[in-house]
């Protein structure tokens, strides 16, 4: 069994590091790409909405809003997550952003989500593209429900929600997420 879960760790472990390498690009790179980014980033923010209502003045007064429409985290032992979006400033897409997290402890298991983070100021924006953003360890998102936007607070310039590609919300934890971002 100890032989099995550590091949398990090892398998896991070269997969997270090829697909780090692979999705090094911040943007997409044809044309295409870009444009299906965009598109899977307002289908996300517009499901979002849709499931709770009292997002939109969040969004409509923030100075600016990071969409990652799939989150995919995976782990056995050792876990990684990585997620590819676009940057909105007052509504319009301004640049690409990705995420990556690792973890190291005692997981098992994979999930896919979305993932939208508010930022409270422009500062907070310029921040986030100077690559200067990254979550403390123990932070966490507001899983999306009804009400949550109207409950939504900010910690440190930001609020962050997640939701399950099911439409199911769930909460989760998005402490050591690192970003990178690129203009349009």
């Amino acid at each position: 069994m100890n032989r099995v879960l550590h091949r398990m760790r090892f398998i896991l472990a070269g997969t997270i590091l090829t697909l780090a390498l692979g999705a090094c690009a911040t943007a997409p790179v044809s044309v295409e790409g870009k444009a299906d980014i965009e598109k899977d980033a307002a289908t996300t923010l517009a499901a979002a909405k849709a499931a709770d209502p009292t997002l939109a003045p969040v969004f409509d007064t923030s100075a600016g809003y990071a969409v990652f429409p799939r989150v995919g985290k995976a782990a056995a032992g050792v876990g990684g997550a990585y997620g590819r979006g676009v940057l909105y400033e007052q509504g319009r897409a301004v640049g690409y952003c990705d995420l990556t997290q690792a973890t190291v402890g005692m997981q098992l298991g994979g999930q896919v989500y979305s993932e939208i983070i508010a930022f409270e100021t422009g500062k907070d924006v310029a921040s986030f593209k100077e690559g200067g953003f990254r979550f403390a360890a123990q932070a966490t998102a507001v899983a999306l429900k009804s009400g949550a936007g109207a409950n939504a607070t900010y910690t440190d310039g930001v609020a962050v929600f997640t939701m399950d590609e099911s439409g199911l919300m769930y909460e989760a934890a998005v402490g050591g997420q690192k970003f990178s971002y690129q203009a349009r």
